[in-house]
Order: structure tokens, then C-alpha cells, then sequence
């Protein structure tokens, strides 16, 4: 026992003075190590460590800097040439340069916007712009499953390939593992029917996932050039609603044509040089900025951010959305655990009056996390914003919106993970009709949700209390 204790010392040591993280992660660690000796620490070195993190992603990270750099040099659109319409999205633009400063977002303001709220819907939609692919297809995804979707998909990249159209299919390794993932047997007959195919972070042998806590979890497609997916949806029957273990699949997709198109062009090239070992930037052809057949208006930005990234980004975005907002906060997320600031941020909000609304899935994927979810959402309504707990199926929904006029959706959930931990990309779109467009989606939600009240949430069970509690002290690591 006493040698236990004195390891257990030694390893708090460790997490203590060689890693420098904030103290809520810490004590967190700290508090597992304690209740799982020795074991919480092996945990630690899969999950929490950090101390190759530099070393593995600089030189992603310089690649990004100078490949931004050039195609911000390239781009038609400057900041000195931004003209908004709209006087009430003038409060936006020093957000705007922070992304274009900090992230290398081009703000781009030629865009049409499409929302797809339905699996079927968005696929359907996919399936089409991929019928018509002339010189590329650059697909990447966290999940894939091998399922009749995926064969779907895959009859049209394989036949688009004979026609000597390049496809590029990136998927990460932790996401596609498993029996219906993609294997190596699939990654062979991919290659040998002419489509290209990287893995982000493999296993080594195939089975040993020693980065498993750096997840790819991006959802991009890009067609010529020209048209632009990303959101929540992965490719998998689920998605579909034919999972009755979650019954309908409610998320949130969007597809961009116009100069935005290029932005998550370079994200994908990104990281598809990363996996594969390429650079895929000396093919000027990826580059061109095609001619659209439909000129929007709409002004975009594509951020992204991850364990490579100086700031995180993307969770600065949503921080900065909350403190500008006048009027109302829509979020919509699977998973809500917020860091110290942005849920200071919202309880500041609310008691400034400001109509705060958060919706949240009735059933857990990962259920510490779900818990932890619950915790925080029963903050907020003890606060005064309206929650609500989605009855019609599972949200996987990341959106957040601000007073009809901007939102920020992709890939990232309000929580810590998605901060800090996950590779990540959103759009933020400011424009007035997407949003609201957004806005009545969860309120077409709420029919099919319940209202968590001050006096519900107050009466909850003793256990249900003691689950919250504890996954919440386990936030800074979930």
C-alpha cells in the first residue's frame, strides 16, 4: 500500500510541474489518480499528455502559416475592399479581423448558403454535386462507416475516378475503427479502383492508437472547387435515422458555393499533406477559383482550429458571439460543457436580458459527458435561459446563433474537447436570413422537446444528482 502511495506521489508530481495546463484539468487528473491509482496515470499518458504535442504538430503548423500567408497575398478579397450592407453587422468586423489576424480566415462575401437539417436531405444533395464532379473530389470525414450509404458513396467515387476525376478520401483513425470502419482490406481495394485515401493519425500495426486523444474530427467535402459541405453529419446508416438506438438523426449541414469554397479547399489540403505526406499545394489546378452559377452575397468565414492552432479559435468565436449579443443566444449541441469563460459569459448574458436558449439530445452517446452536459445546462436554467432537452431522436446539432444576425456553424461542440483537444471547422455566417433560417430550426425543435424547469431540476433524484456532480468535477478531462 505504501509503495502505491508513493508512486502515486511521484506521478502526481509529474502532471503537476512538467505539464503546463490550467488548474481545472489538473485537479481533474489529480482527482482520477486518486481514486484510480497507477491506472489513472496510464490514463493520463493516453488521454492528457501533452508533452510531444508541440514537437508532433509543428510542422503542420508552419505549413499553415506560410500556406495561409500566400493564398491571403492570392485572394481577390482584402480587407480594405469589405463593404457590409448591412450597417447592424458593423459590430461584427473587429470578430471579423481577429479571424483573419489570428486564423488566416479570408472573409469572403460571394457566398449562397444552403442549410440541410435531414440526413436524407444532405445526402441526397451530396450524392448530386458528386454526380457532377469534373476535376476533383476532396472528401474527409471523422466517421465512416461501411455500410449501404458508404456503398452509395463510394459506386460514385470510384466511377468518377475512372473518368479521371481526382478523388481524395482523408477519415481519421480513431473515428473508422473497428469492424465497420475502414480497414486496411477497403484502403486497398479504394487505391486499386483509382481513388486516393490517407489516414489521419494511424494505428501502428493496425491496432495500437497511442495519439487517440487527437481526433480529426472535420466533416469537409469540396467538388471543383466550386461547392463546399461541412457540418455534423458523418457518413454512416445513422445518420440516416435507421439506428434504433437513436432513432432520428437531427443535425446540421451546410453547403457553400463561392469564394469560401477555396477556404476549406486549403483545410483539407492541410491536412491531407499531414496524413499523406504530400503537398498537394504545388497543383495550382486545386487553386483556381472557379466562375459560380449562383452569385450570393452572403459573408463567410471558415475557421478552424485544433491541437495545432496558436489559439483556439474557434472557441474564442463563440466567446466573442456571446458577449456582443444584444438580443438573443440560440446553441444547439450535443455536448455542453462549457470552459470558465464562456460560461461566465453566458450567466452574464442572461442576467443582462438577454433571451438565452439551449438545446441539448434526451439520450447520452458517452454518458459521463452527457452528465457532465446536465450539470451545466441546469446552471443556465437556475439562471433564467430556457433549456431544452430534444425528445425526437438525438441532436448532434452545432450552431450557435446571435441576435438573427450571425451564426457559427460546423463541427465543433460547446465543450472543452472540441476547444482544445479535437481538430475542428465552422463557418461563420453573417448574414441575417441564414441565421434566422437557423433560428426557426430550433423552433421547430422545440415541438418536439421538453422544457427544463427550475422546479423539475430542482426535484432530481439524489443519484441523478450525484452522477452531475461527479462527471462535472471530470469535465476538464471528458
Amino acid at each position: 500500500m505504501e509503495q502505491i502511495l508513493f508512486i502515486n506521489l511521484i506521478f502526481s508530481v509529474l502532471i503537476i510541474f512538467f505539464q503546463r495546463k490550467d488548474p481545472a484539468t489538473v485537479w481533474a487528473w489529480l482527482l482520477l489518480l486518486y481514486f484510480i491509482p497507477v491506472l489513472g496515470f496510464a490514463l493520463y499518458l493516453i488521454f492528457g499528455q501533452g508533452l510531444r504535442k508541440e514537437r508532433m504538430f509543428r510542422a503542420k503548423e508552419i505549413e499553415s502559416e506560410l500556406k495561409y500567408a500566400a493564398f491571403k497575398q492570392k485572394s481577390s478579397i482584402y480587407r480594405e475592399e469589405l463593404k457590409i450592407c448591412d450597417p447592424e453587422l458593423d459590430r461584427f468586423k473587429r470578430l471579423m479581423l481577429y479571424n483573419l489576424n489570428e486564423g488566416k480566415a479570408v472573409l469572403t462575401d460571394n457566398n449562397d448558403v444552403r442549410a440541410y437539417t435531414d440526413g436524407k436531405d444532405k445526402f441526397r444533395a451530396l450524392l448530386n454535386e458528386l454526380e457532377h464532379a469534373e476535376s476533383y473530389i476532396h472528401m474527409q470525414y471523422y466517421i465512416i462507416r461501411r455500410d449501404g450509404l458508404w456503398e452509395e458513396i463510394e459506386r460514385v467515387l470510384v466511377r468518377k475516378a475512372a473518368e479521371g476525376v481526382e478523388v481524395r478520401v482523408l477519415f481519421d483513425s480513431m473515428g473508422c475503427r473497428g469492424r465497420s470502419g475502414i480497414g486496411r482490406a477497403e484502403k486497398k481495394r479504394l487505391t486499386e479502383s483509382g481513388v486516393q485515401v490517407a489516414e489521419f493519425f494511424p494505428a501502428i500495426m493496425g491496432k495500437l492508437q497511442l495519439r487517440m486523444n487527437y481526433r480529426n474530427h472535420r466533416k469537409i467535402v469540396v467538388i471543383d472547387g466550386r461547392t463546399g459541405f461541412l457540418g455534423g453529419f458523418n457518413i454512416g446508416e445513422e445518420y440516416l435515422g435507421r439506428d434504433p438506438k437513436f432513432g432520428y438523426w437531427r443535425d446540421t449541414h451546410i453547403r457553400v458555393e463561392g469564394s469560401a469554397v477555396t477556404s476549406l479547399a486549403v483545410r483539407f489540403v492541410l491536412d491531407w499533406n499531414f496524413a499523406a505526406k504530400d503537398n498537394l499545394f504545388l497543383k495550382d489546378s486545386l487553386f483556381q477559383i472557379p466562375s459560380y452559377k449562383k452569385r450570393g452575397d452572403k459573408l463567410v468565414q471558415i475557421i478552424s482550429s485544433g491541437p495545432d492552432s496558436a489559439s483556439p479559435l474557434i472557441r474564442d468565436n463563440y466567446l466573442r458571439l456571446i458577449h456582443m449579443a444584444a438580443r438573443s443566444i440560440y446553441i444547439q449541441t450535443p455536448y455542453f460543457i462549457p470552459d470558465e469563460d464562456i460560461r461566465s459569459a453566458l450567466l452574464i448574458a442572461i442576467r443582462s436580458g438577454v433571451d438565452v436558449r439551449i438545446m441539448i439530445p434526451c439520450k447520452p452517446d458517452h454518458p459521463f459527458v452527457y452528465w457532465a452536459t446536465c450539470s451545466y445546462v441546469g446552471e443556465m436554467v437556475e439562471a433564467g435561459a430556457k433549456c431544452y432537452i430534444y425528445d425526437n431522436g438525438f441532436l448532434h446539432t452545432k450552431c450557435l446563433c446571435v441576435d438573427s444576425l450571425v451564426c457559427c456553424v460546423g463541427t465543433a461542440n460547446m465543450d472543452i474537447r472540441s476547444f482544445s483537444l479535437n481538430f475542428e471547422v465552422n463557418a461563420v455566417i453573417y448574414d441575417a436570413g441564414t441565421t434566422k433560417h437557423m433560428i426557426e430550426s430550433f423552433r421547430q425543435d422545440i415541438a418536439f422537446s421538453t422544457l427544463i424547469t427550475r422546479s423539475a431540476y430542482k426535484n432530481r433524484s439524489l443519484l441523478l444528482r450525484a452522477k452531475e456532480q461527479f462527471c462535472r468535477l471530470l469535465s476538464p478531462i471528458l
